[in-house]
């Protein structure tokens, strides 16, 4: 079984109001940011509102991300994480399967 080089993948969607209010109000809910900070040693992140989906690896994306996103993958300033599938499941939201969110370090 041979490799399946992905050449453009759509990078784009929408969510519905119903389904970011609930996912944005998930994300930054304090015990949760609080848990982010405590497991990364910070004293405090924000959400910045900027989700992205993630996208094959290749040479345009070696990060897995698309590109306008990758300066805050190369930023000390700024982390990324996978938004945990119980989050997307209640906002229902189905399509894309994954998102990443983008944090700051308040106290950076």
């Amino acid at each position: 079984m041979g490799l399946k080089i992905v050449k453009n993948f759509d990078t784009s969607f929408t969510l519905n109001s119903e389904s970011r209010e609930i996912l944005f109000s998930l994300l930054t809910n304090k015990a949760f940011t609080a848990q982010i900070s405590q497991k990364l040693h910070e004293t405090e992140i924000e959400f910045t509102d900027l989700l992205f989906q993630p996208v094959p690896y290749s040479q345009h994306t070696p990060k897995g991300m698309p590109s306008e996103f990758e300066k805050y993958h190369n930023s000390d300033e700024y982390i990324i994480i996978n938004v945990p599938p119980n989050f997307m499941f209640q906002a229902k939201i189905f399509k894309p399967s994954r998102l990443c969110a983008i944090y700051r370090k308040v106290n950076y």
